[in-house]
């Protein structure tokens, strides 16, 4: 794929010259899709998307970027010849990016880029080689711990079983509503994931509400995070084009409310962010848009809370 000149995030105007505070990575990464394709697309669509989006956040007194240095950089050129170099041009894509001195965003891309990411971040002073010490907060319709998918141990629907073997110490999945026998027994039986299913959070009927239980467990969440963002994890009305659409998914405001729970954590470091599974819809470009504010609040989110230090 030829690249085009990159347009900014947000249509911000940016200083090509660094150091950054906070960089907004492209990846284009599509090579496990197993029903719609386009994910290609989505993180230059979630670009042109955000040039709609308000720069005004409550958590701010001004408008974004408050003073903050944010690099868009070119996007992961995905001209590779098969997927074993594919995730590895995508690892070495990210690593100068890893190391602390700014806040990585990552937009994608199927969820296989996931893998990747976290081989990257073993570089971040706060993982120091040692993933054990490492949180992932995985929002997400599918719980991805297959041990393979259509044949493929690499694929988006074993991302997360694949970041475990990595030795990933803890993974926190919300908004799960759909996953075979298998991953149902990995979920029962592994300590190091704790699933929230999107049927118990969204349920008023019960008496003791698991949304609350669940937001009271990443406020207390300590150590470092990865925030993975698949936008599938929304109700399906509100992301028709992403790959599989699933309905009884989460509102956009509970969305909104777990990224600024997260962020709240005392105790906790989020490291960085992918919102992943971005596709491009037609007509209303609504699955973009939505990703777009997912993203630009995961940045209010991390500038407001280094503006408070």
């Amino acid at each position: 794929m030829e690249h085009e000149e990159v347009k900014t995030f947000l249509g911000l105007e940016e200083n090509i010259k660094g150091p950054f505070d906070i960089v907004i990575l492209p990846i284009p990464y599509e090579m496990t899709t197993s029903y719609r394709e386009g994910t290609e697309f989505g993180p230059k669509a979630c670009i042109d998307a955000s040039s709609q989006v308000e720069l005004y956040d409550k958590k701010m007194e001004v408008d974004l970027p408050c003073g903050f240095k944010i690099h868009t950089s070119k996007p992961w050129n995905n001209e590779v010849p098969n997927l074993k170099e594919a995730l590895s041009s995508i690892s070495k894509f990210c690593t100068p990016w890893m190391d602390g001195k700014q806040f990585p965003i990552i937009l994608g891309g199927e969820h296989g880029l996931l893998f990747p990411l976290i081989e990257a971040v073993k570089i971040h002073p706060r993982i120091n080689q040692e993933l054990e010490r490492l949180t992932i907060v995985q929002i997400d319709a599918h719980a991805d711990l297959r041990d393979e998918l259509n044949g493929e141990r690499f694929s988006h629907g074993t991302v997360i079983r694949r970041v475990l073997d990595a030795g990933v110490g803890n993974v926190i999945q919300i908004g799960v509503r759909t996953y075979s026998s298998e991953e149902e027994e990995i979920i029962r039986n592994d300590e190091r994931v704790n699933t929230w299913f999107a049927r118990d959070l969204i349920n008023i009927n019960h008496n003791l509400s698991d949304w609350d239980l669940m937001i009271e467990e990443i406020k207390n969440i300590e150590g470092p995070i990865w925030l993975t963002f698949d936008v599938d994890g929304l109700d399906g009305s509100l992301v028709p084009a992403t790959g599989t659409p699933v309905p009884g998914g989460l509102s956009y405001w509970g969305s909104i409310e777990i990224i600024e729970s997260l962020f709240s954590a005392k105790g906790a470091e989020i490291i960085g962010a992918d919102i992943n599974e971005i596709s491009t819809s037609q007509g209303t470009n609504l699955t973009e848009f939505s990703a777009a504010l997912i993203a630009t609040k995961i940045l209010a989110c991390h500038i407001a809370n280094n503006i408070s230090k």
